[in-house]
């Protein structure tokens, strides 16, 4: 990319736009960072489109001058997806936010990609239907389905790749393609729904998702049980999963992650290994999952379990748990986070999250590890200095131990996350001669290279 041909661009895109391509410095800096813990970059221009065409547009006047395009959801992604390395366009969605059909009959929706995941579940309420992948944050439904997000439901509800029906999108070229259908099954042609779920924006911009829904259950009960040590808390999950309990979900916290939480949400927990479940299903179909956990939970040394149907207690637990990122940065004010994310088979689980925790308690490092357990994901929190570059240097090594372990057990370098700028040095050791594939698939699709380069299929 050279600046005429950034500066040939703007000016185009102004007569198609007006005020809705960006250049002030606030924006542009605005946009040159996510929540991870990677140095920005500007962007040289902001667009907000609002239809498909203009989608088009933009993407045809920027191949023309071979101008990279990052495009960009709710930016609460982690690990430096929509940071453009290279500078060029940044197309921000935020605009295209409309639910184009809601199909109670079909379980499915239909949606823009700048429509949010609260914003649907909101639009759903008088339907009976839920849409239930929750990453926490209110993160747009475009951005979940390019970066496969999922999050505490996943262990019940899958993630982003088992709940896209088919997408519209926009290729590298400005052709517009659609993938999947609305049936429950295929067996026609390449899956290439799944192709662009999960692709991080590097093979082409979504312009519409269609997302499979599910019933609201009839009851949901959440329950806490406290642990003598890491290990026991694990071993119930592992156990819990094992026996065939179809848990909504189930969140592990360790010691540290309780007292951030206690601190920050003002409850009153108990300070050691906690689970955090909830159960759905009917009355008694709920009450029943929860028994058997209560008795699994104290084959394993748990104690103190208790649970409870009363909405505002179970809204203000799992709030808690969504908050736990600010909580712990608030552990150390001023302070930054270097986030891990892994995630491995169930049989590993244990004696991962015991070595994550031995590698923390033996850094100078402070940190908490969490993680959606019953389906293997685990986190870490490191706490680093943004000032001193040994806690920078530190906090790489043991989010690299994390990976490597992960690996070496048949797991992944990234549960939920993604690649971004922050895992691509894995995917090499993770994927072996598949990403060379990869790198064929990428250079198909995007011979000329200007979807958010520098990331997944250039790299590693």
């Amino acid at each position: 990319m050279t600046a005429q041909g950034a500066e040939q661009v703007i000016g185009s895109l102004r007569n198609i736009l007006g005020d809705r391509i960006v250049t002030s410095m606030s924006v542009r800096e605005h946009h040159s960072r996510d929540i991870s813990r990677f140095p920005p970059v500007l962007p040289d221009a902001v667009v907000f489109p609002r239809t498909e065409e203009e989608v088009v547009q933009i993407v045809r006047l920027c191949a023309e001058h071979r101008v990279p395009v990052v495009p960009v959801g709710a930016t609460s992604s982690l690990d430096g997806h929509i940071i453009p390395v290279r500078g060029g366009i940044t197309i921000n969605m935020r605009e295209m936010n409309q639910i184009r059909e809601i199909r109670p009959e079909d379980m499915l929706a239909v949606v823009e990609p700048g429509v949010t995941r609260k914003q649907l579940n909101t639009a759903l309420r008088d339907t009976g239907l839920t849409f239930p992948i929750d990453p926490g944050a209110d993160a747009s439904i475009g951005g979940m389905a390019a970066t496969r997000a999922s999050g505490t439901t996943a262990v019940r509800y899958g993630t982003m790749r088992e709940n896209v029906m088919a997408l519209r999108v926009v290729t590298p070229d400005g052709t517009v393609i659609w993938t999947g259908s609305r049936a429950k099954k295929s067996s026609t042609g390449y899956d290439l729904t799944h192709l662009y779920v999960g692709s991080e924006g590097t093979l082409g911009i979504i312009t519409e998702v269609t997302v499979r829904l599910h019933p609201i259950p009839e009851k949901v009960s959440s329950a806490i049980c406290t642990f003598p040590d890491v290990k026991s808390a694990v071993e119930a999950v592992i156990a819990a999963v094992q026996y065939g309990i179809p848990v909504a979900r189930v969140e592990f916290l360790d010691e540290t992650a309780i007292g951030a939480v206690n601190s920050y949400s003002k409850l009153n927990l108990k300070v050691a290994p906690t689970l955090f479940f909830e159960f759905t299903g009917t009355p008694a179909w709920a009450a029943e999952q929860a028994q058997i956990a209560e008795e699994i939970t104290a084959s394993c040394g748990g104690t103190g379990f208790q649970w409870s149907t009363d909405a505002d207690e179970r809204n203000r637990l799992w709030q808690a748990r969504h908050d736990l990122l600010w909580a712990a940065r608030a552990l150390q004010p001023g302070f930054d986070i270097y986030t891990g994310d892994v995630c491995v088979p169930i049989s590993r689980l244990a004696e991962s999250i015991v070595a994550a925790r031995e590698d923390m308690d033996a850094s100078h490092l402070k940190g908490v590890v969490l993680g959606h357990v019953g389906d293997g994901n685990y986190h870490t929190l490191y706490l680093i200095d943004p000032n001193k570059p040994e806690d920078y240097a530190e906090a790489e090594r043991l989010a690299d131990r994390l990976v490597e372990r992960a690996l070496a057990v048949g797991g992944t370098a990234s549960g939920e996350h993604g690649l971004g700028l922050g895992k691509l040095k894995f995917m090499r050791k993770e994927h072996g001669a598949a990403v060379d594939i990869m790198k064929r698939i990428k250079q198909a699709l995007d011979p000329l290279g200007i979807m958010n380069p520098g990331k997944m299929g250039q790299e590693g």
